[in-house]
């Protein structure tokens, strides 16, 4: 079963062009219910316990997942894995289940996402400055990177993963490469790429055309915890809520956008979400604004006595 498990995961990095940290989550939810499976039958589980396998028993794993105090979020991952690994078996090795199309996943609220006041994300660049003030090629590089995320609406892979030659000449628009190796053009303000010039004016290396565009003090490429950090110390330096995070940023871009009249489909787009579903969420935000908003101005909403 290690075999095809392993066939799995590399079918997901090289054929379906996963990430690896994608692919291991997946692996680590497919070896848990076998692990489970195994406990289960007091047996090693081949592939024919694997065709065998019954809703009782995907149903008993995923209650034994909530007794092991696994979020019902975690456990819908976890089961849309072993549904992938089925559908792969029955694709290319013909071992079919019927069963686990008859489980539903665990009903998983859907959080509405928290956008940072505005006012905060200006005074973030004087903060900037204050925190590296002795390391000037530092505090541009961060308002740069904060500027991308929130100007432009990108993920912090996306934004570490441009290279010089990407923002050469003050271009117009990003090609960004997103989940699922998707490819998006993202309109590109000026004012995000006056932050860029500043920074590539001021930084010590790195100025191949090829070489990565964000780089850490000592000259390697910056990495997505390098970037969440930069975020911590802005958020305790002005003591924000601790939902003020990199993709905080991408949420307010998209809050602000919605707010300014982009429609949903447009939104999608420069988001690079592959479903509308997702980008939806964010209509709650906007409505819970304006609810928010109505429920304090309107004289209709007031309940008191006249």
């Amino acid at each position: 079963m290690n075999e095809l498990v392993a066939e799995f995961i590399e079918y997901l990095t090289q054929t379906k062009n996963y990430s690896v940290h994608t692919a291991t989550a997946y692996e680590t939810d497919i070896r848990d219910f076998i692990n489970f499976y195994e406990n289960y039958i007091g047996a090693v589980v081949g592939l024919g316990e694997i065709a065998r396998a019954d809703a009782i028993c995907f149903r008993a794993w995923m209650a034994d997942r909530g007794r092991r105090g696994l979020v019902h979020k975690s456990t819908a991952r976890a089961l849309s894995s072993v549904r992938g690994f089925y559908k792969y078996l029955a694709r290319h090795h013909n071992i079919q289940n019927s069963a686990i199309g008859l489980i539903s996943s665990p009903r998983v609220p859907r959080k509405l996402s928290k956008a940072i006041d505005i006012g905060d994300v200006h005074d973030m660049h004087n903060a900037i400055r204050d925190i590296d003030e002795r390391a000037p090629w530092i505090a541009a590089r961060d308002w740069a990177l904060v500027m991308l995320i929130f100007g432009c609406g990108l993920r912090i892979s996306e934004a570490l993963s441009l290279k010089n030659i990407d923002v050469r000449g003050r271009p117009d628009a990003l090609r960004i490469l997103g989940k699922g190796s998707k490819e998006r053009i993202v309109p590109i303000l000026p004012p995000v790429l006056d932050a860029i010039e500043k920074y590539t004016r001021l930084r010590p290396f790195g100025t191949a055309p090829d070489d990565p565009l964000f780089r850490s003090v000592r000259g390697l490429p910056m990495t997505a915890r390098m970037a969440e950090k930069v975020i911590e110390k802005l958020r305790h330096y002005l003591q924000l809520p601790d939902y003020v995070t990199p993709h905080a940023l991408r949420h307010t871009f998209a809050t602000a956008m919605l707010g300014g009249g982009a429609d949903l489909r447009s939104l999608q787009e420069l988001l690079g979400h592959s479903s509308l579903s997702t980008t939806q969420l964010y209509t709650r935000v906007n409505m819970s604004e304006i609810q928010n908003i109505y429920e304090h101005a309107h004289p209709r909403a007031r309940t008191d006595d006249n």
